[in-house]
């Protein structure tokens, strides 16, 4: 999921390059000098229109990508939002798509399923749904699109394939939806059917007969999610052809909220990845978006033109065939558009004069509004949509001098406006004390702040066995690996806290429900997690049902540094404490030393953890992180 456009049959969604992951990176600046090619450029409709345009948006999810978003103060979480879903404000996304979690890694972390299990059903895990709500306040109109990257074990029915049974998936889907409207009265208007992997033409079939059976006939179906492969088989199969109602992908990610050190950090729209100070970033995506979303609406319509320049770059133009026009045209060049994927054949720009003949119903327009941007990579003479005076048209044409790194937009559309709030507060690093003992009677998220789940869903609890100091914990409640989209590890973990940590203490409540094989740890200097969390190394303090211990060096368990007896067992509480100070570790079971100086090599800083050994029932309380 990168870089990439939604094309609808009979229509098609340009412009994805603008959203990142695109690279923004340093080379070479725009030119001032004079240009080097002339050409003119013909804008029509007589013929007709082209394809239908179905909007501009971004992806929540894939994975836990809008993870600390959540957790913002006001004002600042409401500012957030504005810049993202406002129309006529910041980025005005037209679409917003959201992950339909099923408590898998799907790059950045997991997103909780609403059904853990086959009889297990709850539509208020996680933060999608809150966040497809704020975007609809903001516009009632922002179409809603829902994609799986992973599924609950149970629908695979033992094995790590969503297609065996395509009943039960389909009633997990369709599940999802109706939730959404009968829980938050939201409206799906698309849903997906596996992001970037194989597409399966009889569920897809079966999808759209149980959405047609229950009179959601007018929710679309995406496909294949990355796979472009479809069209093929679509060609030459009408069921499988009417089934599906839009091929394509959309951008990744709406917005980089979750700790910058896992993959593809602050590959957003905008970067919001600091809630315990507030600070947030508007990134120039937001503007570049805008120069579309604030000028088009879906329903519009392309003109039939070829869209490239010839000095390099290209342009698009669209109507609502009522008489407005907006030109959107970009010079970026190729070190400037790179994006995660797909990988672009080079390409070169170069200063131009670009003159466009208006003729049809556009003959008559005589003036265009101007919005431009300039990059400079290498300069500060960096402009985020800026608008300057008015283009006048002169007997149907115009000419515009175009450098490199900018795009403009030429509307006749008067209702652009760029607002900007008053800055944030400063950049702060992650609290050098934190603790949380997951007291909260009814908490507005099922995930306590902070803390980002990279294999394995940690989830609110009201323990009603321990009428004492542990009615309200954290507990870890997949109990079976799910269908997997990346390669989650065979133990759960929730990380926490800066990165750059290299000196400090962890300490928590922990109660293992699994007896004989159950196991939990806490962790420090952890070093990796998203899709590379097999990999992950740190200091891993575990204790056993069976009453052994363990320090390793890693997630998985192979870097044995210190092992011995503890005494602890199932189904009873200890507070673990671990102690790393420069290249020596120690640790505490409920206040008493247990083990001590081990020696530490590496890694050399990392975040803390919690978690357990396998898929499996564990709870948390208490939780304490002090690093000095």
């Amino acid at each position: 999921m990168a870089c990439a456009g939604l094309s609808q049959r009979p229509a098609a969604l340009l412009w994805g390059w603008l959203l990142l992951g695109c690279s923004w990176g340093p080379g070479p600046p725009g030119v001032g000098a004079a240009p080097r090619f002339s050409a003119a450029y013909v804008l029509d409709d007589a013929g007709g229109l082209g394809r239908r345009f179905d909007g501009i948006g971004a992806v929540s999810g894939g994975g836990a990508t809008s993870r600390l978003l959540v957790n913002y103060q006001e004002p600042y979480r409401s500012q957030i939002l504005d810049y993202l879903f406002k129309p006529n404000f910041g980025a005005a996304l037209h679409i917003l798509k959201v992950e339909i979690g099923g408590d898998g890694q799907s790059t950045d972390g997991t997103e909780p399923s609403h059904m853990h299990y086959e009889d297990d059903e709850n539509y208020f895990r996680g933060y999608e749904w809150w966040l497809m709500k704020e975007a609809k306040k903001r516009n009632p109109q922002i179409k809603l699109i829902g994609l799986p990257w992973t599924f609950p074990a149970w629908i695979g029915k033992g094995e790590n394939w969503p297609y065996d049974h395509p009943d039960v998936t389909v009633y997990y889907i369709v599940s999802w939806i109706l939730g959404a409207k009968q829980y938050h009265d939201l409206d799906i208007d698309y849903i997906g059917i596996w992001n970037e992997r194989a597409f399966n033409s009889k569920y897809i079939k079966v999808l759209r007969q149980s959405l047609d059976r229950l009179g959601l006939r007018n929710i679309g179906i995406v496909a294949a999610d990355g796979n472009w492969n479809i069209s093929k088989e679509m060609i030459v199969d009408p069921y499988l052809n009417d089934s599906v109602q839009v091929v394509g992908t959309i951008a990744w990610n709406l917005v980089a909220s979750y700790y910058e050190e896992l993959p593809y950090g602050r590959c957003g729209l905008m970067t919001a990845q600091e809630p315990w100070s507030g600070h947030y970033k508007v990134e120039a995506p937001i503007w570049i978006t805008a120069h579309t979303t604030q000028f088009t609406q879906p329903g519009w319509s392309y003109l039939q033109v070829d869209g490239h320049l010839k000095g390099g770059g290209s342009f698009v133009a669209l109507t609502d065939g009522l008489g407005n026009l907006t030109i959107i045209i970009e010079t970026m060049s190729h070190n400037h558009s790179r994006c995660i994927r797909p990988l672009l054949l080079p390409f070169s720009v170069s200063p131009q004069r670009a003159t466009f003949y208006l003729k049809g119903s556009f003959y008559m327009v005589k003036t265009l509004q101007v919005w431009h941007s300039r990059l400079g990579f290498e300069s500060a003479h960096t402009t985020l949509f800026q608008q300057l005076h008015p283009v006048k048209v002169w007997k149907g044409s115009f000419s515009l001098d175009l450098n490199v790194d900018e795009v403009y937009t030429l509307t006749t559309l008067k209702t652009g406006q760029k607002h900007i709030y008053p800055d944030p507060p400063p950049s702060q690093p992650f609290p050098s004390n934190y603790k949380d003992d997951f007291n909260i009677r009814n908490p507005p998220f099922s995930e306590a702040p902070n803390f980002a789940d990279q294999t394995g869903v940690f989830e609110y609890f009201i323990n009603t066995s321990d009428p004492g100091d542990h009615v309200f914990t954290l507990r870890q409640v997949v109990v079976q690996r799910p269908i997997t989209w990346s390669s989650d590890a065979d133990q759960t973990i929730s990380i926490i806290g800066n990165f750059q940590w290299e000196n400090f203490t962890v300490t928590c409540d922990i109660y293992m429900e699994q007896p004989r094989d159950g196991g939990v740890f806490v962790a420090g200097r952890v070093d990796n997690g998203g899709i590379y969390v097999r990999s992950t190394k740190g200091v891993f303090f575990w204790v056993f049902a069976d009453g052994t211990y363990r320090v390793t060096g890693d997630l998985g368990g192979e870097e044995i540094l210190m092992k011995g007896d503890s005494g602890v067992r199932a189904h009873a509480w200890h507070t673990l404490t671990l102690n790393i100070q420069g290249t020596s570790a120690s640790g505490l079971l409920n206040g008493y030393p247990l083990w001590e100086n081990v020696t530490i090599t590496e890694p050399s800083n990392g975040w803390a953890a919690i978690g357990t050994r396998s898929f499996e029932f564990a709870q948390f309380d208490n939780f304490h992180v002090e690093a000095s």
